[in-house]
């Protein structure tokens, strides 16, 4: 028997009890709905670039995904949940005190954060002093560009020109615990951005930010282009997690996307690492090839970083149906004792204020054992059910639901 975990970066399903405790701007998350709302734009005929007509998700929706949907925001969705599910299926809700990356997946790996982030405030600068100071010293330069807060395209594009000029790194953060590091891969140096995220990441880490992300681009005035390589810094889990269960137990732990750097490489065997379409490749080989006991645990970024904080709902839309249409070349693969899981990490609602993460429950889509309703469960539950269905020792508060 093998453990597929898939997370869907930032499709969340609404509802989250705590959601008004979390803001974009001034505006709480209360209300925010990834999937729903798409599902609604697409219905509505407002979802129609690049794609038309209703939102078409035949393979998750067999899974259970609109029963997930309801589940989570306790509205009906008649015109979406037709038919029985045919996966187990649920809405997962979420401990720890944060709507970021590090946070969703430690947890779906049976780790609940036990700290608070550090956040930077908006305003600028947004950095304290010796932060700054330190950035220059490893930058070799007389200081920083940026220090605000900030989208990516749009630091490249307001000071890219001023540090090609200058040389000076471009630093910015945003509503997650995160400090981001954007410098040219040519002028720059790529490996010269890797060594200043490098030395600049325990300290940040000592303040309990979760992330350096080095963001490197190319390109010229009013043409810059951010590139494929992006690295993530992160603080190491403070105990063992998912992988670490399996990797104990003498299993192979595969990784595929983001999951090396935010698990800093730990309990991990193999990284497989590109662009989503690259990465459904890797997925799919690994169905076809992977050896038995073994876990493979995927994230599938796009969704978040090219569609949910661009507010891009037909994106996002479009993104969702090539998904889906992999994931039913890849269903027919799995070996008759194959788990595969379907989740998601946090919220990005494309229709909601801002540009920022949006607190929500997440959906829980389980292929190869049986079939039914979980009801509302935790995203811990994620790590011990599949710690269950590969039979190793599980950490932590989860509670397996096989």
């Amino acid at each position: 028997m093998r453990a597929f975990l898939v997370v869907m970066d930032s499709v969340g399903i609404g509802g989250a009890r705590d959601a008004d405790q979390y803001y974009n701007g001034d505006l709480p998350d209360a209300g925010a709905d990834t999937l729903g709302h798409i599902a609604d734009a697409c219905a509505t005929g407002q979802a129609e670039e690049g794609r038309s007509g209703p939102l078409h998700l035949p393979n998750l929706a067999r899974l259970g995904l609109f029963h997930a949907l309801e589940t989570a925001s306790g509205t009906p969705r008649p015109a979406l949940t037709q038919g029985a599910a045919k996966g187990l299926w649920g809405a997962a809700n979420e401990l720890s005190k944060g709507k970021d990356t590090p946070s969703g997946h430690w947890e779906l790996a049976g780790l609940p954060v036990p700290w608070d982030w550090h956040y930077f405030p908006d305003e600028t600068p947004a950095f304290p002093p010796e932060i700054t100071t330190l950035a220059a010293k490893y930058a070799g330069t007389d200081g920083i560009l940026g220090n605000c807060h900030g989208s990516g395209t749009v630091m490249i594009e307001q000071f890219g020109e001023a540090h090609l000029r200058t040389g000076q790194p471009i630093c910015y953060t945003s509503a997650d615990s995160v400090f981001q590091i954007a410098a040219h891969e040519e002028h720059f140096g790529l490996e010269r951005l890797y060594d200043l995220c490098t030395s600049l990441a325990p300290h940040l880490h000592d303040m309990k930010v979760g992330r350096v992300i080095a963001r490197p681009f190319v390109g010229a005035p009013g043409n810059f282009q951010r590139t494929a390589n992006r690295h993530d810094y992160a603080i190491v889990p403070p105990e063992p997690v998912l992988t670490n269960w399996v990797q104990d137990a003498g299993r192979r732990v595969y990784a595929v996307g983001k999951i090396g750097d935010i698990f800093s490489m730990t309990g991990i065997d193999e990284l497989r690492k590109g662009p989503d379409e690259v990465l459904m490749r890797h997925l799919g080989d690994l169905v076809d090839t992977a050896e038995e006991g073994s876990l493979t645990f995927a994230n599938f970024v796009e969704f978040d970083s090219l569609y949910g904080h661009r507010r891009d709902v037909s994106g996002y839309a479009r993104h969702l149906e090539w998904f889906d249409a992999e994931l039913g070349q890849i269903l027919p693969r799995l070996r008759p004792d194959d788990m595969l899981l379907i989740t998601a990490d946090h919220g990005n609602d494309p229709s909601w204020s801002g540009t920022d993460h949006t607190r929500e429950r997440v959906p829980v889509l389980v292929a190869g054992c049986g079939a039914g309703a979980l009801g509302q469960i935790g995203f811990v539950d994620v790590a011990a059910s599949i710690a269950a269905h590969l039979g190793v020792p599980a950490q932590g508060p989860g509670r397996s639901f096989l």
